[in-house]
């Protein structure tokens, strides 16, 4: 019997551990390695929310706030400042992972500012940015997968940079997203550039749509009771997730990417976020016990890693009941519940919801600022 812990034991199914969370006084500690070496931690997210609770929520970045605000440095270059130093530090962390896997993972990712979601040259710009100030191999930059994003995801992999393409809901998401990714590629191929050293990530957001289909469905079962719509309650999320997969599998390991694949290029991998569950009637795991499978990526907030380590049960999950999944996703739509109409709901809060984060933090970034005494 193996010795492994369930977390570890996932990257025998092909699965990656990430952790969605980031903060000053995780990186140098001894709980970060154990993630590494017991739970087979291979990589870290981090967005706006994230810092918002580290920097707010703690006084790990006191020390380096005063230094920053007495040289003079605005709202701006305090938050970058801040943020960037714990991206560097986590990229070192994961490095050996990095390059033990030849840039397959061992990636720490890092969000542009929400408020660029739909200004496509400021995205590009701010990328470019962030990929000089940090100047590490294993960073990816995140994107969000927006009409006006899928362009800028275009250009900076053409560029030859690693993508984190995030704030995806849907299969109309997945669908132009990997267009852009494989769109990029190609005009990269075609300049006779490298493209083995290129490493992307799709984040489809999985609890969100579980908790918002969830309650369409409520919503329809007050007006009439309806046993057949109730059944479907707390099943579109993984549904969604396992026919996503099928299309990744569809479009990269078919005709669409072989030639590039013959020319080094690796495949996007679906990662899963939103993993944390959000109803409490629902199992603590249950986004990551059914979502098992290769080539694949789960970042797991680190109360979800706890409950995984200890009670979780790796098999191959993701590819059983496709013909289910496909029903399920059928059904909804009888009862007028579209997923991917869902997913655009989904994708315009999720980008509201980022921005208040990244507003609320710029705002104690700057009050804290004002209270030492420094001119607006």
């Amino acid at each position: 019997m193996s010795t492994e812990n369930p977390l570890k034991r996932l990257s025998h199914f092909g699965q990656s551990v990430w952790l969605d969370y980031i903060r000053r006084t995780l990186l140098p500690s001894p709980e970060f390695q154990r993630l590494l070496d017991e739970d087979g931690l291979d990589g870290m997210t981090s967005n706006p929310t994230i810092f918002e609770k580290a920097i707010d929520g703690s006084h790990d970045y006191d020390a380096q706030f005063v230094k920053l605000v007495r040289a003079g440095g605005d709202i701006d270059a305090v938050y970058e400042a801040l943020t960037t130093d714990d991206i560097k530090a986590a990229a070192d962390r994961l490095r050996p992972i990095y390059e033990k896997s030849n840039g397959v993972t061992g990636y720490v990712s890092y969000e542009v500012m929400p408020t660029l979601a739909h200004d496509t040259e400021g995205t590009i710009a701010a990328a470019h940015r962030y990929f000089k100030m940090i100047d590490r191999p294993n960073l990816m930059i995140k994107v969000p997968g927006t009409p006006e994003g899928l362009p800028a995801i275009e250009q900076l992999i053409s560029e030859g940079h690693c993508i984190n393409v995030t704030l995806m809901f849907s299969m109309n998401h997945y669908e132009a997203v990997a267009k852009a990714y494989i769109s990029g590629l190609e005009k990269r191929a075609k300049a006779g550039q490298p493209l083995d050293r290129i490493a992307s990530v799709a984040s489809v957001f999985v609890s969100r749509v579980e908790t918002l289909v969830d309650k369409h469905i409520d919503e329809k079962l007050k007006l009439k009771s309806d046993q057949g719509l109730a059944a479907l309650r707390g099943s579109a999320a993984v549904a969604n997730s396992k026919l996503i997969y099928e299309r990744f599998k569809q479009i990269f390991h078919g005709d669409p990417f072989k030639a590039l694949a013959s020319k080094g290029a690796h495949v996007q991998r679906p990662l899963w976020a939103s993993t944390g569950t959000k109803n409490p009637a629902y199992s603590d795991i249950k986004y990551v016990q059914e979502l098992i499978g290769p080539e694949t990526v789960n970042t797991m907030p680190p109360a979800t890693m706890d409950a995984y380590r200890d009670h979780g049960d790796p098999k191959p999950t993701l590819e059983a009941g496709i013909d289910q999944a496909h029903g399920i996703v059928d059904r909804l739509r009888t009862y007028s519940i579209d997923l991917n109409e869902v997913g655009d709901d989904l994708q315009k809060e999720g980008v509201d919801l980022f921005i208040k984060s990244f507003q609320e933090l710029m705002g104690t970034i700057k009050s804290r600022r004002d209270a030492m005494g420094s001119t607006p």
